[in-house]
């Protein structure tokens, strides 16, 4: 069995972005008949959430377009670093934390690196409404083809 690629997602507090990204590119790989190649996690860079569910609204807006968000908020930690292949942030406050945690930079990218629509930042929804949300859900689903073909 060849050594599977690990891939984290990244954001705040992993209750929002991050989650849905993980599921999302979850999703697309199983879609892809690719499971079996990757490792696929998210967590936050604080720890105001952990152990909770992720946010009612980013669980509805991934629910509308086929998707089950279910993962428990975690802080991502200094001692799993070196073991991602590629750590995926949702934006540049995000980027500078994960560096400054001791993350190598080579394997540090932001989400819209990977955007047809161009680089820039994972607008968090979180003091949004739900359309914030779909929003979110959107911006994400335009990058993980581009995600999933970097990894590949």
């Amino acid at each position: 069995m060849p050594v599977k690629k690990r891939v984290l997602f990244v954001c705040l507090g992993n209750i929002c972005r991050s989650p849905m990204a993980e599921a999302m590119f979850r999703k697309k790989v199983e879609e892809e008949g690719l499971a079996e190649v990757f490792e696929i996690d998210s967590a936050g860079i604080g720890n105001w959430h952990v152990g909770e569910g992720p946010d009612p609204r980013a669980v509805r807006a991934a629910a509308r377009y086929g998707v089950a968000v279910t993962h428990k908020a975690r802080q991502v930690s200094r001692d799993e670093l070196d073991k991602w292949d590629m750590i995926v942030v949702m934006d540049q406050s995000n980027y500078e934390a994960i560096l400054a945690l001791g993350a190598p930079a080579d394997r540090v990218r932001k989400l819209r690196d990977f955007d047809p629509q161009g680089p820039g930042d994972v607008a968090d929804p979180y003091y949004g409404g739900e359309e914030s949300f779909d929003e979110t859900y959107r911006t994400i689903e335009r990058c993980l083809p581009g995600l999933l073909k970097a990894l590949l």
